[in-house]
């Protein structure tokens, strides 16, 4: 560790503010043709659970299915330090492991599932149309719960990504490449999230 991301690191530690407990970081297919791409992401654990993560979660934005399959098998090959979860397009089982993997889910594929689910529960009988409501979609997400803190790299835009769970996240948005991505720039993005006052909505 050089010393600038020790400062960082130092900085990180004296802070008052509690760290994210569940990250996310939405990357790209293009981003894991980069050379070193896996390496970067074995590293992105490391530091997630060194610095007080309890869960990591990683979307993967597809633009041709056709590749997900080689992604399922090269993601599921990467070092991690906690047992991961992979998740790809027709997959409706909860992910739920301390590190989650969603290739090419998307957001609104994965929440227009919940909601067809739910629409046959209530013509089967099964759910009342007045006991429709938030838990019920959100017990029907593969991926459940809401990410503190999300990373984009290289773009201050989103992808289809977690659109129902990242609604009172912390974005955190970093021009630098995720081939690029080091200690520091995480370590940047954990400050900048304990420097916030997180309102959930209000």
């Amino acid at each position: 560790m050089g010393l600038y991301d020790r400062y960082l690191a130092l900085r990180y530690r004296l802070h008052d503010a509690d760290p994210p407990a569940h990250v996310a970081v939405v990357i790209t297919e293009r981003d894991l043709l980069e050379q070193g791409a896996y390496d970067t992401l074995a590293d992105f654990f490391e530091w997630a659970f060194e610095y007080g993560a309890r869960r990591v979660t990683v979307s993967v934005s597809v633009l041709d299915e056709a590749v997900v399959p080689t992604l399922e098998r090269e993601l599921r090959n990467v070092e991690a330090p906690r047992p991961v979860d992979v998740r790809a397009p027709g997959d409706t089982e909860r992910a739920d492991a301390p590190i989650r993997i969603s290739i090419g889910l998307g957001g609104k594929r994965e929440f227009a599932a919940a909601v067809r689910q739910i629409a046959e529960a209530v013509d089967a009988g099964d759910l009342a149309p007045d006991d429709v409501d938030a838990d019920r979609i959100e017990e029907r997400l593969v991926f459940d719960d809401e990410p503190d803190l999300l990373i984009k790299t290289g773009a201050e835009r989103l992808s289809d990504f977690l659109i129902w769970q990242s609604v009172y996240s912390e974005l955190y948005f970093t021009d630098v490449n995720w081939r690029d991505f080091r200690r520091r720039d995480y370590l940047r993005a954990l400050l900048d999230y304990q420097d916030r006052q997180r309102r959930f909505g209000r």
